[in-house]
């Protein structure tokens, strides 16, 4: 039950409340604020430490209602008391070290702690004085002995899910110390969380996210793609039906449905008022996946996209950015601006009107509830989402329009590829890695879409050429680094293809395979893996298309003007999946021999391209015909 923060007892000032809950008699600690909100001037009291269930505040938008509590009637009985006081510390202070937990946090610490509470609980151990590092060793074993009965039946729980645990553990353990009821020792005192977990560096958890594949990702977009670029078309149709329903407003819903159906074959649609629902409703998913694709965001930074949140500069050359503004609750960086095509442009103005129906239902919700109770928190929650663009109808909760969960949007997203004739399980986090891995491709020079776009993505980080005083200034760096781990995903395989049987041309080419013959050169790694990855650190690499180039500087014409050039070049690798051009190269130049109006240097310069050619392919052991006699 809510509640005025005026009726607070002592402790009511929320900024004021103590770190722990040690010294204060009963009264004074069950009447904590644990959450309040601010609704117009005034604040409303969500949760007290009182309370069974705490409503906590903070979340991002795109989470459902039913992950927003602690629900301390999940913890064995024993436990409640010394919980509430742990989470409290935790709210309060958070851990030694680090800054205080986001609301998400606070709720994974409890969520992963409910694993051990249970455990415990069944060697009759009933307070947290009794915990001994033995009882803890033997929750790891247990962790380690289960097998998963669902998604990933038979298989035991990932590094990641162990860690989870294993850290929830560690910070009962910190947090105990500030209660009546302390973990006397540490759990392990000589190894971590992440140790027994066999827990993976950040650049390693990122490669856990699925690549798209390029005919998935492809068939995805392209159907998107259509879907928006007709969309103005279809809302057209949208606000006809409107109108309908308008002019027959106080009629039986048959009636205003038949109506609505009339209307729609005399538009041309004859598919019938269900399948034109679906086709709205599908409309934004395609939105939504131009938006992913194109921009790099996170689905709970789309979550904040807002009505008028694309803005665009110049640079001194007349080339136009455009950005995409958003708030980012990742990294606590509050705004980020991504840059964006234009062709995500029009899927922004697309959702801006797509959505303004839907946000004109929660301004009338928005009235409404002022008027019957204007210190009513749901008013506050509402103006969240009152400009957002990727919203729906909660139908179980009165029809309520809200931002769309990340659960939903994976099914909503999954439906789409279903409809694509597609099987790949697809989720909105697989969006951000597709896009690093575009940009990590334009950077290496091997692109395959959106050439202009991720270009520019490829420049200086700081892009201070596009910026103004306000949009621009505000990057996501993760970003950044995420492109970066793509990249070096590329460079190795590239470089373990070097180190392969296959043979090589180019004159760094020659060099390496040369290198790779001699033992005494292997000997100074200690792993193939670890060799590919010294090689690919240490090496300038990027392709051109017809060899890689590992030059520091792309001054050489040879990734322009002259390709044959870089047959002979010190700083150029070609493989075997550059054979074709060659191949293409010399056939088109011994058509040219028999040009009568190029004259005598002109046919020296052939002569000379073909020799170029000729050697590479004899240096791949090219199987075609090469000859030109």
């Amino acid at each position: 039950m809510s509640a005025h923060i005026a009726d607070a007892p002592q402790w009511g000032e929320l900024g004021l409340q103590p770190g722990d809950a040690r010294e204060l008699s009963v009264n004074e600690r069950e009447a904590l604020i644990i959450s309040a909100i601010r609704v117009g001037s005034d604040w409303v009291i969500l949760s007290r430490y009182r309370d069974m269930t705490w409503r906590l505040e903070g979340f991002t938008s795109n989470v459902p209602d039913g992950v927003r509590e602690i629900d301390f009637g999940r913890v064995p009985i024993e436990f409640v008391l010394v919980m509430k006081s742990v989470m409290y510390r935790y709210l309060r202070r958070g851990r030694a070290g680090q800054k205080r937990p986001s609301a998400s946090t606070v709720r994974n610490v409890f969520e992963n702690s409910l694993p051990f509470l249970r455990h415990i609980s069944t060697f009759k151990i009933d307070h947290f004085g009794a915990i001994t590092p033995m009882i803890c060793a033997n929750y790891v074993s247990e962790c380690r002995a289960i097998r998963q009965t669902r998604r990933s039946k038979g298989k035991p729980l990932s590094a990641s899910a162990l860690e989870r645990r294993f850290m929830a553990v560690e910070s009962l353990y910190e947090l105990s110390q500030y209660t009546h009821d302390p973990i006397p020792k540490n759990p392990w005192p000589d190894t971590s969380a992440r140790a027994m977990s066999g827990g993976r560096s950040r650049s390693e958890e990122a490669g856990k996210t699925p690549l798209l594949p390029d005919n998935v990702f492809c068939a995805l977009f392209e159907k998107a793609h259509e879907q928006v670029r007709r969309g103005n078309a279809l809302l057209d149709i949208y606000d006809d039906l409107e109108r309908v329903s308008a002019e027959r407003h106080g009629q039986v819903t048959r009636s205003i449905q038949e109506a609505k159906t009339r209307r729609l074959v005399a538009l041309g649609w004859g598919e019938g008022l269900g399948e034109f629902n679906q086709a709205i409703q599908s409309l934004r998913t395609a939105s939504y996946i131009v938006i992913a694709s194109t921009s790099g965001c996170r689905n709970h930074e789309l979550a904040n996209v807002m009505a008028g949140a694309h803005h665009s500069t110049e640079d001194d050359e007349g080339t136009v950015y455009h950005w995409l503004r958003s708030t980012s609750e990742k990294t606590d960086a509050g705004l980020h601006d991504w840059m964006i095509p234009e062709s995500t442009v029009f899927a922004v103005r697309l959702m801006e009107r797509w959505a303004a129906p839907y946000q004109a239902m929660i301004a009338d919700e928005i009235a409404r509830r002022c008027i019957v109770n204007p210190a009513d928190p749901q008013i506050t929650e509402a103006q969240k989402h009152r400009h957002a663009l990727f919203l729906g109808v909660t139908s179980t909760k009165n029809n309520l329009v809200r931002t769309l969960s990340g659960s939903s949007w994976n099914k909503c997203l999954k439906a789409f590829a279903k409809s694509c004739g597609l099987s790949w399980n697809l989720a909105s986090h697989q969006f951000r890695r597709k896009f690093a891995n575009y940009a990590a491709h334009s950077k290496f020079g091997d692109l395959r879409y959106l050439r202009e776009h991720f270009a520019h993505w490829s420049m200086d980080m700081t892009l201070g050429y596009a910026m103004d005083q306000e949009w621009g200034q505000h990057l996501d760096i993760e970003l950044f680094e995420d492109i970066q781990f793509e990249l070096e995903d590329i460079k190795s395989g590239v470089v373990s293809g070097w180190l392969g049987k296959s043979p090589l041309g180019g004159g760094y080419g020659r060099s390496i395979k040369q290198w790779h013959r001699d033992p005494k050169n292997l000997a100074i790694f200690k792993s193939h893996a670890s060799m590919v990855k010294s090689i690919a650190e240490s090496t300038s690499i990027r392709s051109n298309g017809h060899s890689w180039c590992t030059a520091d500087d792309d001054g050489c014409v040879g990734n322009t003007m002259e390709r044959t050039r870089c047959s002979g070049c010190d700083s150029s690798v070609i493989g075997v999946q550059h054979a074709g051009v060659y191949q293409g190269l010399f056939d088109n130049l011994k058509g040219l021999l028999d040009c009568k109006d190029i004259g005598e240097g002109g046919r020296q310069r052939v002569l000379r391209d073909l020799d170029r050619c000729r050697n590479v392919l004899k240096q791949l052991e090219f199987k075609p015909e090469i000859d030109d006699e």
